[in-house]
């Protein structure tokens, strides 16, 4: 992929900003938003975008707004060339839509139209999107492909992000933009969000605290390590779909796929928490709890499409990312 300025949404969150490290060290220029919002500590995301100014410098353009916001956007875009556009900002959580839904509507839906109105306006060469596994809702047909409904959510998050992939699908087929929709599974790493279990379940280890295991430790996840992660999506931005009539990964016939982003493995969490007690030389005291409204049993990714379309092979398990992930918590939290 030649040199080229990419727009990168959720700048200052997790994946957002291991993205944008990854294509401003191939040369990209990147340019970054984030409306910085307090869903977690934004000392956090206000740490992400000084790591990326001064590891880049002029490589990299933050502007702190809310896409939700179409006049700000497009204010500070009006200038901007932008060819491409990787879209992972959104109000993020299940538990969280429970308690404020109108936060979901604002970002999810209404920024996401707002998104693909400007790639329709700037032609872009490829629109990607984050979805989530989440869509696939109560599916208990194990592992989750693309191929499967999607439309019995058991969360408001879930359905906001089924309907980015429609109203995606929408305009895909009237304009013709090459879209990619990426049904992330749970990510971990180095930076990650501290509303993650990777992060609550080690910062309790540490203090000594009880960490909650929620429907009595019965969950499974695909855990996948980050740098998978933005290999998957760099890998996908450099090859957009086709607008050649023929039916892609999710059944459009128009220029978008869907593909599951994951690990292709899913572990029982009370492996994972040994493996976290093992990189933390500590012991979890568990306070098994009921299944959380909005939960799912397990998440575990097919990802034969996107392997065989771009290669995709994801190569971390978790024996070796979560100790790089303590090694990155511990360093983060040390007095500075």
């Amino acid at each position: 992929m030649k040199s080229m300025t990419i727009l990168v949404t959720g700048a200052a969150g997790f994946i957002g900003m291991t993205v944008a490290d990854r294509l401003m060290a191939q040369g990209h220029a990147v340019v970054g938003i984030d409306n910085m919002n307090d869903y977690y500590p934004v000392s956090l995301k206000r740490d992400r975008i000084a790591a990326l100014e001064q590891a880049h410098g002029k490589l990299f353009t933050f502007h702190e707004l809310d896409f939700a916001d179409n006049d700000a956007l497009q204010a500070a875009l009006a200038d901007q060339v932008i060819e491409s556009i990787v879209h992972l900002g959104a109000q993020a959580g299940v538990r969280y839509s429970l308690i404020n839904p109108h936060a979901y509507v604002r970002s999810n839906l209404a920024g996401h139209v707002n998104m693909l109105e400007l790639a329709r306006e700037r032609r872009v060469r490829h629109f990607v999107y984050a979805s989530s596994s989440s869509v696939y809702g109560g599916n208990d047909s194990l592992p989750f492909r693309v191929e499967d409904r999607a439309d019995h959510p058991v969360s408001l998050y879930a359905a906001t992000k089924r309907a980015d992939e429609l109203m995606s699908e929408t305009y895909a087929h009237l304009f013709r933009i090459p879209m990619t929709g990426l049904r992330f599974f749970t990510v971990y790493g180095p930076w990650g969000r501290p509303d993650m279990a990777m992060w609550i379940f080690t910062k309790k280890i540490l203090a000594g605290d009880p960490i909650p295991v929620f429907n009595h430790g019965r969950m499974q996840r695909d855990f996948t390590y980050i740098d998978d992660i933005v290999t998957g999506v760099i890998g996908c931005l450099d090859h957009p779909p086709a607008d050649d009539g023929a039916p892609k990964p999710g059944g459009s016939r128009s220029p978008h796929r869907l593909y599951n982003i994951g690990n292709n493995k899913s572990e029982e969490l009370m492996h994972l928490i040994a493996v976290l007690e093992d990189a933390l030389g500590q012991k979890a005291q568990i306070d098994f709890q009921p299944m959380q409204p909005g939960d799912v049993h397990a998440t575990f990714a097919d990802i034969s499409a996107i392997a065989h379309d771009i290669g995709f092979a994801p190569t971390t398990q978790i024996e070796s990312g979560v100790p790089r992930f303590v090694a990155w918590y511990r360093d983060y939290h040390q007095p500075k």
